[in-house]
């Protein structure tokens, strides 16, 4: 039986080229009044598989509580358009995207989670979540 070499991998880009730069967080004027849950949802994202090169398209779809800031949807939309040459697994996606945001945003809570689309027959949902510490 012929063994897979796992070391072989596609030239895709590094994931450090995604960077946080185009996110422009907007001042929450409701702080301190009360919590809300913002919803946001971007259903045409892509990025690509480090195994095969081939691309994974999905829904990514971001749950938040703010604090003192919200996210500002343009420089949302250019952030996430970084991963589509990224060669990340969906696991490594749905964290990185909530890592960078709580790192902008710093909200009470957020949940980040990725619908990836059927390959092989084989859907993927990855939720990552953060809670902010009382």
């Amino acid at each position: 039986m012929k063994s897979y070499d796992h070391t072989v991998r596609y030239t895709v880009d590094k994931p450090d080229i995604v960077t946080t730069d185009v996110l422009d967080p907007i001042e929450y004027h409701y702080q301190g009044k009360r919590d809300i849950v913002i919803t946001i949802a971007q259903p045409e994202f892509t990025s690509v598989c480090p195994m095969t090169g081939l691309p994974d398209f999905g829904t990514i779809n971001i749950r938040y509580t703010p604090d003192q800031f919200i996210v500002e949807l343009k420089s949302l939309k250019y952030y996430l358009l970084q991963y589509r040459n990224v060669g990340m697994f969906y696991e490594h996606v749905s964290n990185r995207i909530l890592d960078d945001l709580v790192l902008v945003l710093k909200p009470k809570m957020m949940e980040v989670t990725g619908q990836f689309t059927s390959r092989g027959g084989l859907t993927t949902n990855v939720c990552a979540r953060y809670e902010a510490a009382s």
